[in-house]
Parts: structure tokens; sequence; C-alpha cells
């Protein structure tokens, strides 16, 4: 057997680099490249590695560690999981502000490589800096923090268990039913330790994403279940997108009559000009994809996890013989709520149902029904997003805001969010006419990934126009990378709504009962001073342009401005905390306390047990 002396991490750099991946006939790097905070328990090991070889793939520097995992996260899912990122840290904090991170990517099932540093295996230092101890287990360690979001992790405590450990690794990222994050935790002494690695670790792999077929007698079931259904609505989940499948869909849908509602990781599965497209569903959705869930005989789950906010928490789906036929390639989604399963890539099992439904059509009073809703949510969408009136004395609402991005937007453009109100007002308004328009956190939810996960959408999909929409607490949570996508040349238009605090959890403490608290700057204990933040001097200050516009015309402007610019902008706006799109949108599951001495939280509750009454139950 032939073989090679190299440190652990240069062999683990070397095995990245032959990692390569077959996207519709074009063989490509399946990393991008290395995100990299160095300190002691990194710099000396994988990144002399990395030094190394920075020709052969690229070592992109970050100011935040969990800011460069939402880039990493955020670049395999506009890649439609055909291509990852691994991020590597210190050891301490620096592992540990990778874990919110890895989070994302855990509930987002996106491929992500995590590279942490750690304690010596050899233990003769401990306790090292950042070490931490655990007084009754003495193979405990930080990284520990990443097994609850790790779909594989390992420890490596000597040089060759790099090669099983990362063959592993690569069966986790590359596979469509198990994807998420890989964490190889590398002690610090073990990276710079030498073995004679066989040649063969290092030979180019080609990878495949799998479209794993259905068994025969489950489209036999599923073909039947849809024969007996008259109002079938099709769920779109982001597994539509990752399957590549969304042209069957919208051709199905069209040709057999079926409203289709999308969750925020499907939004953009099908164009909002699509005649069955119904728009967000649940929670958040529109009142037109939720008035055909509620009345719905069959739902259609295509790539989706059916997560609360897709299903109203279990209460959206009121005919009591409504079943669910869940197409998901992984069987874990399958087995929800007594669904009955098709296991299977969404592309080759919507492929295989619709050669059985050849001459079966929806209702045609149920595709009626369902232009009539998409037409009047429209008329009402519009109406929310048009120009404020001259007597509206008030800030601009969230969408009046995302109207007047709209009407200067073209249809590449990407938007990005994650959390607050903006993913509500979002997903009933926001028009996507191309795959991969609509890039929603909203698995995790996580605030901070709007403007480092922008910045990885960007990377991979250089040629749109990425366009970041965010609120002020989710900028003063993570803002750094602002500087890395000057640094780097990847150019983002930031909006940034200033409603002067967390207003979207403001409103949720109000509708429970309980009294405005610690959310609002205004509503805060023992402030002494109201802080006057200058967004637009702080976005100087990190590098990009920035400039505040007093009103939806002049935004529109700036944001024209900003698609010629040569770096990235942020444009600062007010809006009203209190507005929100009352049309559309349903009940969420949010506890509301048995016992209390307030009045409103004793109403709250009893409005609360009403709508659980209507919870569909059998998870």
């Amino acid at each position: 057997m032939q073989t090679i002396r190299l440190t652990m991490t240069q062999a683990l750099i070397r095995a990245m680099i032959a990692q390569k991946i077959d996207v519709d006939g074009t063989i490509q790097p399946f990393f991008k490249g290395v995100w990299a905070i160095f300190g002691h328990g990194n710099v000396a090991g994988i990144g002399e590695a990395l030094y190394e070889k920075r020709h052969e793939i690229p070592t992109l520097r970050a100011h935040n560690e969990q800011g460069m995992v939402h880039a990493a996260t955020a670049f395999a899912k506009a890649s439609r999981r055909h291509q990852a990122m691994a991020c590597t840290s210190s050891i301490g904090p620096g592992a540990l502000n990778m874990v919110t991170g890895a989070g994302v990517a855990h509930v987002n099932r996106l491929p992500l490589l995590l590279l942490p540093g750690d304690i010596f295996a050899n233990r003769f230092p401990d306790p090292v800096l950042q070490q931490v101890e655990d007084f009754g287990n003495g193979t405990t360690s930080a990284s520990d923090a990443f097994r609850p979001v790790s779909r594989y992790f390992d420890r490596i405590t000597r040089p060759e268990q790099i090669i099983p450990a990362f063959q592993q690794a690569m069966r986790v990222l590359t596979d469509p039913a198990d994807c998420g994050p890989a964490t190889l935790s590398l002690c610090q002494d073990v990276q710079a330790e030498a073995f004679d690695y066989p040649v063969s670790f290092f030979e180019e792999r080609i990878h495949r994403i799998r479209r794993p077929a259905p068994d025969p007698r489950e489209v036999e079931e599923a073909v039947a279940l849809i024969k007996q259904s008259r109002r079938p609505l099709v769920i779109a989940g982001g597994g539509v997108l990752y399957s590549g499948v969304e042209k069957e869909l919208a051709e199905f849908c069209a040709e057999k009559g079926i409203p289709v509602g999308e969750s925020q990781g499907g939004k953009s599965s099908l164009p909002t000009s699509h005649p069955f497209n119904m728009g967000g569903i649940g929670v958040s959705g529109t009142a037109a994809a939720n008035e055909m869930a509620e009345d719905a005989d069959l739902v259609i789950a295509v790539g989706t996890r059916l997560q609360d906010f897709t299903t109203g928490s279990w209460g959206l789906f009121k005919n009591p013989n409504m079943k669910i036929l869940a197409l998901n390639v992984q069987p874990f989604d399958t087995a929800k709520h007594r669904s009955l399963p098709l296991v299977g890539d969404a592309k080759v099992s919507l492929n295989a149902v619709r050669s059985h439904l050849k001459d079966w059509q929806a209702d045609p009073a149920w595709a009626e029904k369902s232009r009539e809703a998409r037409k009047r949510w429209l008329e009402s969408s519009a109406r929310y997003q048009a120009r404020p009136s001259e007597d509206q004395t008030t800030p601009p609402s969230d969408s009046q805001v995302i109207g007047a991005v709209q009407r200067v937007g073209l249809p590449t453009d990407t938007v990005v969010c994650a959390a607050g109100g903006l993913p509500a007002e979002l997903q009933k308004h926001w028009q996507a006419e191309q795959p991969g328009g609509y890039h929603m956190e909203y698995g995790f939810s996580c605030m901070g990934y709007e403007l480092a996960g922008a910045l990885g959408a960007k990377m991979a999909c250089p040629d749109r126009e990425v366009i970041v929409m965010v609120g002020d607490g989710s900028y003063l949570m993570l803002n750094s990378e602002i500087a890395t996508s000057v640094m780097l040349g990847h150019k983002l238009i930031v909006v940034l709504l200033d409603n002067n605090g967390y207003a979207c959890i403001n409103r949720l403490q109000q509708e429970t009962g309980s009294a405005p608290f610690n959310n609002m700057w205004e509503d805060s204990q023992e402030m002494v001073n109201y802080p006057q933040i200058d967004f637009v001097q702080h976005a100087r200050a990190l590098g990009a342009l920035a400039e505040k516009v007093a009103n939806v015309d002049e935004l529109s402007e700036a944001v024209t401005r900003a698609r010629t610019a040569d770096r990235t902008s942020v444009i600062l706006i007010d809006t009203d905390p209190k507005a929100i799109t009352e049309d559309g949108g349903f009940w969420w599951d949010v506890v509301v306390p048995e016992v209390s001495g307030r009045e409103q939280v004793v109403q709250a509750r009893s409005s609360y047990e009403r709508f659980r009454a209507g919870q569909r139950i059998g998870n």
C-alpha cells in the first residue's frame, strides 16, 4: 500500500479537496471553502494545513464564529445542498459560538462541516486556556455541546481516526435523508501529529446525490388516496427545491386543479404568478392558503417536516376526514400524524404518482374556489403593500416597506430574512417568480442569521441581487459580517427596519394577555437613557455605504441606487411597531398561564383553550 506522511490536518484538507460532486453532469468541488477564525486550538494545526493548500481551497476570514456558520449554512441552502462549506474555530468560546449556527443547519437539514479545536488528547498541559473541566468526567470538553446539533459527531484523538471519521462525515453531508451538520472535533495536539496515510484516501471522489425511488406498494396506496379525494391541497416544503421538482409540481397542480400552499422553506417553489399558488400557509400564511387548508380532504405534504407554523399548531385543518399523504425522502417525516407514507425522492416519487393519474382531476368547484380565494388575497395584499395615504401619520408598516422594495425589484432578486415580524409579512407578501427568490431561515428562526446568511446566499448566487430585510433587534444581535461582505466584495442590499425594539414579541406578549414588558425600549425596566442608535454611522464604520430614508418612495429610490453600488449598502427606515397584516394568518400555540391576577391573562387563557380544542391530536 502506497502511503504519504502527513499531519492529521494536512490529510483532512487534502481529503476535502478531493471531494467532488456531479451536478447535472458538471463536476465541481463539493467544498467551496473553509471559514476560519484562528486561535490557540487551531492556528498551528489546521491553520498551517490550510495555508499550504490555500490555492486549492480558499480560507475565508470571518468576524464572528456564529456568523461564519450562518454564512456557510446559507451558502448550502442557496446551493440546494449541492455544495457545502466548512468552519473551523479554536476551543472554548470560539467553538461554542458555532453551536447556535450548528442548530440552524441541523433543524434546516443543511450540509455543514464543523471543525472546532479541542483540548489536548494527551492531557499533559491540562487544564489548558479555555478548557471546560467536568469534575466527574475527564473526557468532557466544550465541543460536546455539538452532539445534539450534529447528524454525525466524532472527536479525533489519534491521527489515523480522521480516515473513517471523514468518510462518515461525507456520508451525512451528501445524503438527502440524513443531511445536516457533521462535527469533527480536532484535539489540538493531534492536529499536528503525523501518520502514514494511504494515498487512496486522497483520490478524487465524485458524489452524486441519490434519488431513491418509492416502494411500488406505497405508490399504489398514494394513487388510491389521491383518487378518493375531491379537495386536495399540496403543501410545498423546502424539499421541493432541494429535489429540483418545482417544474413538475407546477405542471401537476395546474393539470389537476390542485391549490398549493408554501411553507417558509418551500416558498418560491412555484412562481407567485402560478394560477394555483395560494402563497404561504399556516400561522403566517395568506388568507387564500389557509381558507383552502381548512376544507381540504387530503393534504399532500411534499418535502416538508410539517412544522407548527405550517400547520397552525395542527389546528388549521378543520375537515374531520382530512388525510395526509407525506412525500419525503426522510421516513421520520412521513410517520407524523398518521400520514400515509411515500418515502423517496420528491421528483421520482411525484412522477411515479403522476403516471397513474392521467384522467383524474380535483373537483372543478374546488379548483374554482381556489382561484377565487387567490384573487381576493392578491387584491388584499396589494392594498397592504400600497404607498401610504396622504393622511397616514404613522411610519410605514412592514408590508408597505416590502411593497416599496418590490416595486423596483427584478424576478432574479433574492430576499433574505430570519426572525421577528418580518417573516410573517414576507411570507404573505413577497412575490417570488424564480426558485430561490425567497431565502427564509424559519426552521430555527435564528436572530442574527440575516446579514451573515445573506453573505452566504450571495456567494452561492453571485449573479443575483441579494436583498436583506432585517429589523433593528436582529441587526444589533449580529452585524459584523457586513465588514466581511465588504472585504470579500460580495455586495448586499440591506433594508434595515427600525421599530425601536422587539416589536414582534411585544405584540405576541400582549396577545397572550401580558403587559408590555422588556421588549420595546420604552418598556425596559430600569432604563436610564433611551438609546439613540445611529445605524447609518455604524454601518459606515463597518465599511458599507449607508443612508436613512424618510418614506417608502425614498426607499425605492435608495434600493435602485444600491443596485449600482460597488459594495454593500445599508438603507435605514423607521417603521410602525404596531402595524401588521390583519388579513390571513392563523392561531399559534403559545401557552397562556392557567392562573393569573390579571384579567387580560384570564381572558387570553379562555381564548387559548378554545383554539386548543380544535387541534389535531396524534403527533
